[in-house]
């Protein structure tokens, strides 16, 4: 069986972080949407579908996956990019499909959540796969099964809803077996001998990992799971659930809680229920609480956000796609900066701000709840963020991480940058 992770016609809602990545690539805690379906449905092959827009970053990304175009023989699984394949009925009913006769569509509230199709490429059109998005119209004919209770995410802030979840799953599914082995005695890692860990077989130490004199792990109310090559530096404290990802370094004096990083971030200062998808830094003491980052995002130094509200309502935040603000139905909600963004020292943000990619921030005062991709500036007024210098400026970092600035890199930005024009006319001074 193929599994097809496809983008449908809802993904602009993921903004600001759709805007350089398929919904797929989304990091939920330990595994990105896509390594979470796939070890659900354990597929023989990979096929991809991604909008025009991240199409060349997808093939970059998973050189190994078909992208845009049907397998050439067997079944296929297409599942929704936006889909959590967490438990419930709704994975059971998926994982159930290929024992069905023939092929079938599963619908939530007329969106396409999966179909399954045997022999997909004789049954589907050539072109399917070179649509832009997916939709239950995509497969009319097919008998529908109707689901009730599949996640699929629909704003960024749904990521906040799902990383305590994903965080729970990833402790289980991205650890061998627990070790009962004390802290300072596993052999793989680095662990000081005055390192306090509570509750010892909750904490998992990737192969390299090295903790450093006087740090606390409290796996009490969650696992800790450090990745390989992981640095918890002197003094700082871990309460699980936690997800360190390889590389990342957690600064000394650090105090982090329900939080979750991808591949090589630096992390300092509080940071409660944050989301970090990789390669980002908050290296230096200030407040990221509720919150989700991109990629290749820098904190400046006491770097704050507000994650509620003075009168404890409801968070509202700005949805590009729908070109006003929208209540998060959160009490709890802070920053969401897309990635390449950065802000400098002693940068305040709002509950619920949103920034674009390629977002330069700095100054005084609160900036806009909304920044649009490419802007540059703060309170006092925003302009646009050159293209040539963004890109400079893009590859620089990301040659710091050992990572290539593409040609496909370049050219989304580029793309991105056109596409958003008329945006930072409307929210610009």
């Amino acid at each position: 069986m193929h599994l097809c992770l496809f983008e449908d016609d809802h993904v602009a809602g993921l903004r600001p972080f759709v805007e350089t990545r398929a919904a797929y690539d989304l990091r939920l805690a330990g595994r990105t949407v896509l390594a979470t379906a796939a070890d659900a449905f354990e597929p023989a092959g990979l096929v991809l579908h991604a909008r025009p827009l991240v199409a060349e970053v997808t093939r970059h990304a998973h050189s190994g996956a078909v992208v845009n175009a049907l397998p050439d023989g067997g079944d296929v699984l297409f599942l929704n990019g936006r889909y959590v394949a967490e438990g419930g009925a709704a994975r059971r009913q998926l994982e159930a499909a290929p024992a069905q006769d023939g092929p079938r569509a599963f619908v939530q509230d007329d969106t396409l959540v999966a179909a399954w199709v045997p022999d997909a490429a004789a049954r589907l059109p050539d072109d399917l796969l070179a649509r832009p998005a997916l939709t239950a119209g995509s497969f009319d004919g097919l008998p529908v099964t109707t689901l009730d209770d599949a996640t699929l995410l629909r704003r960024p802030w749904d990521l906040l809803d799902t990383l305590r979840p994903a965080l729970a799953r990833d402790a289980e599914g991205l650890v061998d077996a627990p070790s009962g082995a004390p802290l300072a005695e596993r052999p793989h890692a680095t662990v000081h001998e005055s390192v306090v860990g509570v509750r010892d077989e909750q904490i998992h130490l990737g192969a390299g990992t090295t903790v450093k004199p006087g740090a606390l792990l409290n796996a009490e109310d969650g696992a800790i799971v450090l990745g390989p090559d992981a640095t918890v530096h002197e003094r700082a404290v871990v309460r699980g659930p936690c997800y360190i990802g390889p590389k990342t370094h957690v600064k000394t004096g650090a105090n982090l809680e329900g939080t979750a990083t991808g591949t090589w971030c630096k992390i300092g200062g509080e940071v409660h229920d944050a989301l970090l998808q990789g390669f980002s830094n908050k290296s230096h003491p200030g407040f990221l609480g509720h919150s989700v980052l991109g990629q290749w995002c820098n904190l400046g130094a006491d770097t704050n956000n507000s994650n509620l509200k003075n009168d404890y309502g409801t968070v509202s935040a700005y949805a590009p796609d729908a070109e006003r603000f929208v209540d998060t139905g959160r009490q709890f909600a802070g920053l969401f900066m897309g990635d390449h963004s950065k802000c400098g020292i002693n940068t305040m943000f709002n509950t619920g701000t949103v920034v674009g990619t390629n977002g330069n921030l700095f100054g005084g005062d609160f900036p806009p709840r909304y920044v649009p991709p490419f802007s540059w500036g703060g309170a006092s007024g925003l302009t646009t963020y050159r293209l040539d210098k963004a890109c400079e400026v893009a590859e620089h970092v990301m040659g710091r991480r050992d990572t290539p600035f593409t040609a496909a890199h370049r050219s989304l930005l580029a793309e991105l940058f056109d596409r958003t024009r008329a945006e930072r006319a409307e929210h610009h001074d």
